[in-house]
């Protein structure tokens, strides 16, 4: 039997948004494997799909850059330890800088941009680490996105903690910033239902099967429930199906078709998206250096 932690607990709970008590009577059930416990959680709770996805557990900033043609651009990721830096001038134009080299130089790999030289003369690695001197922390370069078109480009930064960058043919300025805002608030997987994995497709049938199957309703009916979960599901994690924030009346692929419009694809970076934040206790932290000092 695995031992479980208050920390596994407050993880699941914070997956899911249920109760310290389902997720511990979870975590004891499936032996402290906290996927399967999710699943567990989902199928006796009709809960949604995991909200880890969208938690922010790091801090730093998005740049974001579109050549002046508008056939490339990018968006890169910056990270550092505390949002109090995450907020300095330096690393926010550190970020643009990054972003317009990559969009520029062609460049697709972060390790390739190490030895590219900044307009004020410096390697990216040298003012990196120079940045670390001054601002007293370790920063470093996450990942970048970028995009070359022969349609057009639009970006989208809330504040500096989330940037979309949209791809897209037809419709004009005002319709790529909309999207690119949309997807920000909404936070689409993908843009159509086809680009949808079939291992994802087969998980989400499976906890819709299990849930439905609760309901104890014949296997014809429960064939038409699960079906019809499925087509949400896929309304809400797709660009075209989801109904647009300014005009939830019309969804994405029918603002699309009025404007004549299409969406090629699109990156959205969020801030520490997938990293686990170290937990700090600060007075184990303090005790750990007066034993240091003596």
């Amino acid at each position: 039997m695995a031992d479980i932690t208050a920390s596994m607990v407050k993880e699941l709970r914070e997956m899911t948004g249920l109760g310290m008590m389902d997720c511990k009577k979870a975590l004891t059930e499936t032996d402290g494997d906290m996927k399967a416990a999710e699943d567990l959680l989902r199928i006796k709770s009709g809960a949604k799909a995991s909200k880890a996805a969208g938690r922010i557990a790091a801090e730093g900033v998005i740049g974001a850059y579109i050549s002046a043609d508008g056939q490339c651009g990018a968006l890169v990721e910056v990270n550092c330890e505390t949002d109090f830096v995450a907020k300095n001038e330096d690393i926010i134009d550190f970020a643009r800088k990054l972003a317009e080299l990559i969009a520029t130089k062609n460049l697709t790999e972060i390790t390739a941009l190490n030895d590219v030289l900044l307009p004020s003369g410096e390697t990216v690695e040298v003012f990196r680490k120079a940045l670390i001197m001054k601002l007293g922390e370790n920063i470093s370069i996450r990942r970048c996105g970028r995009h070359a078109t022969k349609g057009q480009l639009a970006y989208y930064l809330h504040g500096t903690k989330i940037g979309v960058m949209v791809d897209y043919a037809g419709g004009d300025e005002a319709l790529g910033k909309d999207i690119a805002m949309h997807i920000a608030a909404s936070k689409p997987m993908c843009v159509s239902k086809e680009q949808v994995s079939a291992d994802v497709l087969a998980h989400e049938r499976q906890i819709f099967t299990a849930q439905a199957a609760e309901s104890g309703k014949p296997a014809n009916i429960i064939e038409k429930m699960v079906d019809g979960r499925i087509a949400k599901y896929l309304a809400e994690i797709t660009l075209l199906g989801q109904p647009f924030v300014k005009d939830p009346e019309q969804t994405i692929e029918k603002l699309l078709a009025k404007k004549s419009a299409k969406v090629n694809s699109f990156t959205m970076f969020i801030v520490g998206e997938g990293i686990e934040k170290k937990s700090e206790n600060f007075a184990e932290e303090v005790k750990a250096q007066m034993e240091q000092a003596k």
